[in-house]
């Protein structure tokens, strides 16, 4: 199998395909493994899959586990709701919530990739495009070599050039949402704003998300608003002045004004999508198949990027290692086990970004349901469960 794109999506398929029995060749364009971004939350249906991996003590080792996810009024700062983590979610879904740096569930995925048996990792190697043939597809890089494989796999993120290749169904489309990411040290915070849980903070056509990371030592803080990026919407990355954020958060509670002062460095990203998936052919078509944002770009109001590309790992090696079947028939498999949940999460996190930037009426209305009805609103047996 060939797999296209050394991202955490990339390297769990290679790990989980690898641990199945099939063997694994990554290909990745940057000339080394890195990741860069802040934060990441992995709910209870993803951490039971990298227990399972044989990483839990590596996770251990570089995550938080907060003990609660608080919401709150962004303008107020009063307490609208809250739903129990820590032992509550391994009593009632068998595994822990868990926040965790982006680079660290990448090195530690990267780590288990290449112990793993059966995983060959190739830089330097950009994808240009492939050939399908009966018995395999021929993958072309852009500095001419070609490679055979009995399978492609597309795991290269929202912009993804397989995928322009199987569907050649354009780009993502910007969502008219900003994200400003920022890290910052907890010791250099006053105790009043240091944080061992998470916390959404709800405001009129904006919301804060923040939560801690790398044992606590770390605040990871999110800031949405709506805009549009004039830069390259297809980069993430781009430096944001520290003055813009405080301006756009100059209307809400003490604590989080009191926050951004002290937060000298952001990061802008511009939230591009796609619409939810419609059918399982947007999953796989033939010999090739398309996994994580490659298939499913999604907003991050239901904290499960991440999530759902490990979810579709797991399911892909699955789907591989069922014994007698054919790869077309086992990516059909896999594509018709993954669609209509990946769907049902982005079209979750599409309404919790109207729910969170709510105003007027329905502001009100969402914040008296979630101080009646709180943890039976913010739970997600659906979700957190895991896929049936």
């Amino acid at each position: 199998m060939a797999v296209i794109g050394g991202g955490i999506g990339g390297l769990a398929a290679a790990l989980a395909c690898a641990r199945a029995g099939v063997a694994v060749d990554l290909y990745e364009r940057a000339g080394e493994f890195t990741e860069v971004g802040a934060g990441v939350q992995l709910g209870p249906n993803v951490v039971k899959l990298l227990d399972a991996w044989g990483l839990r003590e590596a996770l251990d080792a570089v995550a938080s586990f907060p003990d609660r996810l608080e919401v709150r009024s962004a303008i107020t700062g009063a307490q609208l709701g809250v739903l129990r983590l820590g032992e509550r979610m391994v009593q009632r879904y068998g595994a822990r919530y868990v926040t965790v740096h982006r680079a660290d569930l990448h090195a530690l995925l990267l780590a288990g990739a290449q112990r793993q048996a059966g995983v060959q990792m190739n830089l330097n190697s950009e994808f240009d495009r492939y050939e399908p043939g009966d018995a395999g597809v021929a993958v072309h890089m852009t500095d001419g070599r070609t490679v055979q494989a009995d399978m492609l796999l597309g795991a290269d993120g929202g912009w993804s050039r397989v995928r322009q290749r199987l569907l050649g169904d354009g780009t993502p489309v910007p969502t008219g949402k900003l994200a400003y990411r920022a890290m910052v040290t907890q010791s250099t915070l006053p105790q009043s704003l240091r944080s061992s849980q998470v916390t959404a903070w709800l405001g009129p056509d904006l919301h804060v998300i923040q939560y801690p990371v790398r044992g606590g030592e770390w605040l990871n803080v999110v800031v949405i608003v709506h805009g549009q990026v004039q830069r390259d919407i297809a980069s993430w990355d781009h430096r944001a002045n520290a003055g813009t954020v405080r301006h756009m958060l100059k209307q809400t509670c003490a604590p989080l004004q009191d926050l951004v002062q002290l937060i000298g460095h952001w990061r802008l990203w511009g939230l591009s999508i796609r619409p939810p998936m419609r059918s399982a052919k947007e999953h796989a078509r033939g010999r090739v198949a398309l996994l994580g944002d490659a298939a499913h770009p999604m907003v991050p109001f239901l904290a499960q990027g991440a999530g759902m590309a490990i979810e579709d790992a797991h399911a892909l090696s699955q789907a591989l290692a069922k014994p007698g079947a054919d790869l077309p028939s086992a990516l059909q498999d896999y594509a018709n086990a993954r669609w209509q949940r990946n769907a049902r999460v982005q079209a979750g996190a599409l309404r919790n970004g109207e729910i969170f930037h709510a105003t007027g009426l329905m502001r009100w209305g969402r914040d008296a349901a979630m101080k009646l009805l709180g943890e039976r609103l913010l739970d997600l047996p659906w979700l957190y469960l895991g896929p049936t």
